[in-house]
Parts: C-alpha cells; sequence; structure tokens
C-alpha cells in the first residue's frame, strides 16, 4: 500500500500528464498521484510533459516543458506578447473550440456544485461572434518606462513587470491608436510617468472608451496628484492630432492600489459625456460609467433575456441589481410594469433619466435591496411574475434568494458572469424552481470568461 509520501508532489518535479478539461481560468487540467494539476497554456487532449511551480496539499501548479502530442484545435496565437500579458487566455484555441469548451466550464461548475442530474439539463451550444477580435470598446493601459521610453501596456501574469502593448487585438483599433498617440503626446512633453516602486511621477493609466457607433472617443488620465504639468499643451496636442477625442477627463488616485481609479474626477476639455447606441436606446456614459465592454454580443445577450422572459404585456417585472437600468429598459415595451433597484443612488437617477428619454412611462426605480423592497411590495399587493437578475461575479444575495422563494415569481432570468456562483444559486433555487434551459454567451473571446442567460420557472 502506497504510503502519504509517495503521494507528494514536489516543486520542480517533471512528469508526464494527460490534459482531460479546460479549468475555470482557461488553463489545462490533469491529475497525477490523486491530486489535480493546473497548467496554462495546454489544452484538452494534449499529452504534456510538465514541471511544477507550485505544490499545495490538494493541487499542484505546474508550466508545459514539452508537448508530447497536439491537440487538433491547437493554433498559433496572433498577439506577439500573448504569452506575458495575460490579458486573453485562449488565443491559441482554435474559436469554435473556444465555445465548446466555455459550455463545458459551465457543466463543470453544475457537477461541483450542484445535485441536478445533468444529462437531462438543457444546456445550449454557446453563442459566438462572427468576428472574435477587436470587439472592446474600452482599454485601461498602465504606464511605465523602460530604458527611458514611456510604455502603456498590463502587468505580466503573477509579476509586477509592465508589458508595453502597442496593439492589443481584442480592443477596437481606435483605441489602441488613442492610446499610443496620448502616450506619444507625454513622452514629448516629457510629462513625469509614475513609477510604482519610488511612487514618484504623475500620470498613471491612460484609459480610453471609444463609442461604437460614432466613433467618438473619451480618454481618461489617471494620476497620481491632482496637478497636471504642462497641461494646456497636452489638451492643445491631443485635439489637434485626435480630431476623434470629443472629452477629455482626468482622475486622481493618489493611493497605493491596485484599483484603478480613485475617487475624484475632473473634466479637461470637450464633453463630460459620451453616449453609446444599442438599438434604439442610448446612454449617457460618464468616465467612470459601467457600461458592457462588448456591445455588439451585449445586443445578442440582451434579446435572449427578452425571449427567456417571454412577455405578453401585461407582465409585472423586477429588475434587481438593475444599475442604470439596460436590462429592463430593454424588456420595457413588452411588460405591464418594471420596478428596478439598486443599492447605488447615482445608478438610479440613471436609470430614471434612462426611462424618462425612451419615454418608458411603466418603468420605476428605487434605491435599496431587492430583499427589502419586494417583500414590501408584495404586502401591498403587488407581486412580480417575473425577476430579472444581473448580479456581480459573487452572485446572488443569500437574502436575495430567500426572497425569491418567498415571493415565488413564475419566471426567474438569471443573467450570470461567473459558472461557479450561477450553479451555486442554482441549487439554493432548484428547492422550487425547475432550471428550464441554460443558455452560455461568448461576451469576451480569446479569455476564459463565459456568460450564461438561464431561465427558470416555478415548480407546480
Amino acid at each position: 500500500m502506497k504510503n502519504d509520501k509517495d503521494l507528494l508532489i514536489k516543486v520542480k518535479q517533471q512528469f508526464p500528464l494527460t490534459i482531460k478539461r479546460l479549468g475555470i481560468n482557461g488553463e489545462g487540467v490533469g491529475y497525477f498521484k490523486k491530486k489535480v494539476v493546473f497548467v496554462p497554456g495546454a489544452l484538452p487532449g494534449e499529452e504534456v510533459v510538465v514541471e511544477v511551480t507550485k505544490a499545495h496539499p490538494k493541487f499542484a501548479e505546474a508550466i508545459v516543458k514539452k508537448v508530447r502530442k497536439r491537440s487538433e484545435h491547437r493554433v498559433k496565437a496572433p498577439c506577439i506578447v500573448y504569452e506575458q500579458c495575460g490579458g486573453c487566455q485562449l488565443q491559441h484555441l482554435e474559436y469554435s473550440q473556444q465555445l465548446k469548451e466555455k459550455r463545458d466550464i459551465l457543466i463543470q461548475a453544475l457537477e461541483r456544485h450542484t445535485r441536478f442530474n445533468i444529462e437531462e439539463m438543457d444546456i445550449r451550444p454557446t453563442i459566438g461572434m462572427d468576428n472574435p477580435w477587436h470587439y472592446r470598446n474600452k482599454s485601461q493601459f498602465q504606464l511605465g518606462e523602460d530604458h527611458g521610453k514611456v510604455i502603456a501596456g498590463m502587468y505580466s501574469i503573477d509579476s509586477h513587470r509592465l508589458i508595453n502593448i502597442p496593439e492589443c487585438i481584442v480592443q477596437q483599433p481606435v483605441t489602441n491608436k488613442v492610446t499610443n498617440i496620448v502616450k506619444q503626446i507625454l513622452a514629448d512633453f516629457r510629462v513625469p510617468i509614475y513609477n510604482e516602486k519610488t511612487r514618484k511621477g504623475i500620470v498613471r493609466t491612460i484609459v480610453t472608451r471609444v463609442v461604437v457607433q460614432t466613433g467618438q472617443v473619451q480618454v481618461m488620465l489617471v494620476t497620481a496628484r491632482k496637478e497636471l504639468p504642462r497641461k494646456e499643451a497636452i489638451l492643445s496636442e491631443i485635439k489637434k492630432r485626435l480630431p476623434e477625442v470629443v472629452s477629455v477627463m482626468q482622475n486622481v488616485n493618489p493611493k497605493r492600489t491596485s484599483i484603478i481609479l480613485g475617487d475624484e474626477t475632473i473634466h479637461l476639455a470637450g464633453d463630460k459625456i459620451v453616449e453609446e447606441r444599442l438599438e434604439e436606446f442610448t446612454y449617457e456614459l460618464s468616465a467612470r460609467a459601467f457600461f458592457q465592454l462588448n456591445p455588439a454580443q451585449t445586443i445578442g445577450l440582451y434579446n435572449e433575456v427578452k425571449e427567456a422572459a417571454a412577455l405578453t404585456g401585461n407582465e409585472k417585472i423586477v429588475d434587481a441589481y438593475c444599475g442604470v437600468g439596460t436590462i429592463g429598459l430593454w424588456l420595457a415595451d413588452k411588460a405591464g410594469e418594471i420596478r428596478g433597484m439598486d443599492v447605488i443612488p447615482e445608478g438610479i437617477e440613471d436609470a430614471k433619466k434612462n426611462a424618462r428619454k425612451h419615454e418608458r412611462k411603466n418603468a420605476s426605480y428605487f434605491t435599496g435591496k431587492a430583499e427589502d423592497l419586494m417583500p414590501k411590495w408584495v404586502k401591498e399587493g403587488w407581486r412580480p411574475d417575473v425577476v430579472v437578475v444581473d448580479p456581480p461575479r459573487t452572485g446572488c444575495d443569500e437574502k436575495f434568494l430567500d426572497t425569491i422563494l418567498k415571493v415565488k415569481p413564475k419566471k426567474f432570468i438569471y443573467v450570470s458572469c461567473n459558472p461557479s456562483t450561477l450553479a451555486k444559486d442554482l441549487q439554493m433555487l432548484g428547492k422550487k424552481y425547475e432550471v428550464e434551459y441554460l443558455q452560455p454567451v461568448d461576451m469576451f473571446p480569446q479569455t476564459a470568461h463565459v456568460e450564461v442567460v438561464g431561465k427558470l420557472v416555478l415548480k407546480n
């Protein structure tokens, strides 16, 4: 009989491994001595020789030393900094196969966190993009210096080494162009670039957002303090060299933190806001406002929600975690009444403004938590037929799920950006709800992220 020592895996140890599937972060997963081994860059079906980089009691992390048998779906990643950057995880996997693996990531989460009979569930093929490149409408590139030259990009995986990215191929091309020219303007005027180690310098980050419909661009410079040297000269040069830039903002973040934005935002030039359009809806976006990063797929995602809700024109709908009201407004033309809520007052103000602008008189918005507001409304005689939820990565609040189980809307539509928290929440909702189907949507091609629209119906 083997003792525990035989089952130990040590750092620097090398061994052959067959990759069984992709993990939730896009890494290859295999098994050695009854332990799971995570291998970034390895693909399902591959036979590789790996070297252990980290050994934990229950799992190990390793790197590929040699590929003995390649996956038929392996392709050459087109990005020149793909392996150092870490922003994408799946460029080396053929796109049609990425869609299949994302569905499998969802299935794995259900296997791990639920007791459903997964064989019998309706888990649909992932909805992908015709062109899975150049889709992101916003970039946030950190600044640094390399041998006296200003560089802009992202920090390398597991390190604080800044990788210069002159062209990111999942970004809309204009965001790359604007970032590069603004970077050059800062270099030309010798504006001090912030150094994380010494905490000296001024400009930390260039944030660029493009309005896909119009090509208009908003630029935000994140600075370590309020003073921006050569400010007027910088603004004049941006205006001259980048006519597409219609809004220039400054955000002040003096803290030693990996969080990009600070609390203070200053309007420098042009408009304070830009307007994004999705079909007939326009949304006013301030520099710090959240908006979906892939507008083309967002339309598809929201239409999936509408299809799942299958509205007749009479339903009472709750749009929980509603933000600026995007999903609720999308449904409003087919609903009787919509009530949205969120804990962020500014978001609720924007939601009210958006409802007025689009003449959605049947939509009203409230600051607060769904678990507090819904029971109150039920007592007053207003019970929702449909609840739509689009929570953060942490999933739904347990009290909120308890409230759903008590209020019992006929339909519950769950929009998820994290299969693990979705699965845990579905297990809890499964006490009173049937999962009619799950529809994965690829919002972030070339990465391991997967969004899911789940339709749940109340059990008889």
